[in-house]
């Protein structure tokens, strides 16, 4: 009865994982603000602008990332250059540097790019945006920070999971590896934008 326990326990983690992931996108969904629109709004209104690049990163090309809408929302600037930067696993083992970028040019300041990551490979960010520079395209890794976007999760109960996978599901994810080094990220050029949302 071990081994019968042991792999029902697992399967009860990684189905609550999947179930809270499922739940935390579909919430995020409905506060999504398409790209498109945010960037011609920010054209007719703009900010504040300082120098520098901001890179933000989100799963949805066409949605303007949660860090890039809280950080107009309380400091109120935007940077000279935004990269909106999007990582899409692909089903080949190793993608060629050749293949691995799809850039799209928004707006005044702001570019978007696709970036194919071979299910072999780890997702080292500044070493795809230095193929940026082989497209033409400036980039200054001294002046560059990474905005990244931190879900503090809080157990409500009422809905989707009953409240013991709620919390199982928070232990889950804050053991989760931490998003600037699964990126291969500088610790001195991250920024961290929270958020809370309850499951």
């Amino acid at each position: 009865w071990v081994p019968l326990a042991i792999g029902v326990a697992l399967m009860v983690i990684m189905w609550t994982w999947r179930k809270g992931n499922a739940q935390i996108a579909a919430k995020t969904r409905k506060l999504d603000t398409p790209l498109k629109s945010l960037v011609r709004s920010l054209s007719n209104h703009p900010p504040h602008v300082v120098p520098g690049t901001a890179v933000f990163f989100t799963a949805a090309s066409d949605n303007a990332p949660t860090a890039l809408l809280h950080s107009l929302k309380h400091y109120k600037v935007l940077h000279a250059e935004n990269v909106i930067l999007t990582l899409r696993t692909s089903d080949e083992p190793v993608v060629q540097d050749s293949e691995r970028l799809a850039i799209t040019k928004l707006g005044p300041g702001f570019t978007s790019i696709v970036a194919s990551i071979g299910f072999m490979e780890s997702p080292d960010v500044p070493k795809i945006l230095g193929l940026v520079k082989q497209e033409g395209l400036k980039f200054d890794a001294m002046t560059t920070s990474y905005f990244l976007s931190r879900r503090n999760v809080r157990a409500f109960g009422n809905e989707g999971m009953p409240l013991w996978q709620d919390r199982l599901f928070i232990i889950l994810a804050r053991n989760a590896d931490d998003a600037s080094h699964y990126f291969h990220l500088p610790p001195d050029r991250v920024v961290e934008v929270g958020s809370q949302i309850t499951i």
